[in-house]
Order: structure tokens, then C-alpha cells, then sequence
């Protein structure tokens, strides 16, 4: 803790108050990286959840769902991973709301707030740590998902251009995320309650989704919640750049341009969360 507090004194000498706040968001992502580092269950665990999900659902379900007018449980596959892929990144919330709320309950991000740092830099460098933790994850279950017969391009021509981008746009979904947890960790009193409240509302907000299944043979009501999901419209995106479209017949606006609304959705939630979470921790009492 005493080479951070050095590090962010020397980094805090008078300059760009841009270049400040970047240095010190850094600073702290560093703290939090060395600190999984020597913490590897936390990355372990945070891989078998998904690979277990890709397991059982490939397995478990994939011949019993009916996507268009198959059932084959190879077309599922391709229809499945970008719902899993997108579930994995929002399911991190969770541990990014535990981290600070853990933070907070220990006295270190008060310990923080009387430093000479940016005030959005704690909490900047906490995303950021956790956004490089995600994407380690990804990394393994790509992997995972190629080896139970996922295949980009399995239904429309793709490339390796547009399967990062897939890619992207998920790591976005789940950086827009990680400042919603960010905002539950600093309004609740312990870690536990922060990974309670991240998972809770993110149970109906990947469920009632196009994630697993179909939106097309939900009930019409559902159907509109679904198709207006911003999780829906990543997911969406990332199957028609992985060249795994599935089934589309919806009329509603995220559907028709489902990378352009990730886009948008993704950069919204980032505006709004980070500004409310920034002012939370402000006014947090010392």
C-alpha cells in the first residue's frame, strides 16, 4: 500500500489534470492487478463458472432447443456462445461491486479519497483492473467454445476483423457494467450485500433476453422487453460479426442495427453510472 500512496504523490505534481487523472487510474489498476496476481483463485474461479455454463448448456439443453425450425444441437452451439460470451462479461459486476464494497468496509478507499489524487481514479483503476480480468476469461472461454464445436462463420461469411470486433463490443458491454457494480459496492455496507445486489438484477436482465433462447417464440410482451434489452443487442451484434446471426425476424430498432445500439447502449450506461458512482464516492463519508 505504501509504494501506491508514494507512486500517486509523485504522479499528482502540477499538470494536465488529464494526464493526472489517467496516471493515477493506472496506478491504481497496477494495485489491483498485482493483487489478483497473488490472489489466483479469484481468476480461476471467475473462468470455471462460464466453461461451466458453456458445458451444460451445449450439452444439457442443446438438443431440446429449437432455433428457427431445427433443433440440432449444432446449430444451438453457434446460436448459444455469444449469449454466454456476453453473460460472462456482466456476471463479473458482481465481483467489481465485492471489490469495493470490501475496499470500503477496510478503511483503504477513505485512505485513498486523502491523497492527492484524481477523484475518478479509484474507481477507474478498479474497472480497468477488472476489465483485463475479463478478458482473460473470455480469452479461456473462446477457447472452451471452439473446443465443444463452436464455429465463426458457421452460417454467413465472417473474418477475423469482425470477430474481434465481436469481441470488443462485448469487453465494452462488460466495462459499462462493472461501473453499475461499482455503484452498488459503494452504496452498500459490506461485500457481501455488493455481490448479492449485482447478481439479483442481472439474473432478469440476461434471462429475459435473446441470449439462450429464441426472442421470437416468447410471449409478445416479453418479446418487446427482450428485443429493447441492451444485453439483446450486444448479444445480436456479436452473432452477426461472429457469422452466427441465428434467427431474426423483429422490427424493433436494436434488431435491425444491433451494432450501433451495443455501441450506443454501452456508452450510456457508461456516462450515466460512472457520473453517479464518481459523485457517490465523493460524498461517501470518511
Amino acid at each position: 500500500m505504501s509504494a501506491v500512496t508514494d507512486a500517486v504523490r509523485t504522479s499528482t505534481a502540477p499538470g494536465n489534470p488529464i494526464g493526472q487523472s489517467v496516471r493515477d487510474s493506472l496506478i491504481v489498476a497496477k494495485r489491483n492487478l498485482i493483487r489478483m496476481a497473488r490472489i489466483p483463485e479469484m481468476v480461476l474461479f471467475g473462468v470455471i463458472q462460464p466453461v461451466m455454463f458453456v458445458v451444460l448448456f451445449t450439452y444439457v439443453f442443446g438438443g431440446s432447443m429449437k432455433i428457427g425450425d431445427t433443433t440440432d444441437p449444432n446449430v444451438y452451439k453457434n446460436f448459444l456462445m455469444a449469449g454466454i460470451f456476453a453473460q460472462t462479461v456482466t456476471f463479473a459486476t458482481a465481483g467489481s461491486g465485492a471489490g469495493i464494497a470490501d475496499d470500503m468496509q477496510k478503511g483503504l478507499i477513505d485512505r485513498f479519497r486523502s491523497l492527492p489524487m484524481a477523484r475518478g481514479a479509484v474507481l477507474t483503476g478498479r474497472t480497468v483492473a477488472d476489465l483485463v480480468q475479463t478478458s482473460i476469461t473470455l480469452l479461456v472461454l473462446a477457447v472452451v467454445a471452439l473446443i465443444v464445436g463452436w464455429r465463426p462463420g458457421s452460417a454467413e461469411p465472417t473474418n477475423l476483423g469482425k470477430v474481434l470486433a465481436g469481441f470488443g463490443l462485448l469487453l465494452l458491454l462488460g466495462y459499462a457494467f462493472t461501473w453499475i457494480g461499482a455503484l452498488i459496492g459503494l452504496s452498500v455496507r459490506t461485500a457481501e450485500a455488493a455481490t448479492s445486489g449485482g447478481i439479483i438484477w442481472l439474473f432478469p436482465v440476461t434471462f429475459i433476453s435473446n441470449a439462450f433462447v429464441d426472442a421470437g417464440q416468447m410471449t409478445p410482451w416479453l418479446r418487446h422487453i427482450a428485443e429493447w434489452n441492451p444485453f439483446s443487442a450486444t448479444v445480436q451484434a456479436c452473432r452477426e460479426l461472429f457469422g452466427n446471426p441465428g434467427v431474426s425476424t423483429s422490427d424493433a430498432w436494436p434488431m435491425q442495427h444491433p451494432v450501433w445500439a451495443s455501441l450506443i447502449y454501452s456508452v450510456l450506461i457508461i456516462v450515466v453510472f460512472r457520473t453517479l458512482a464518481v459523485r457517490k464516492y465523493r460524498s461517501a463519508a470518511a
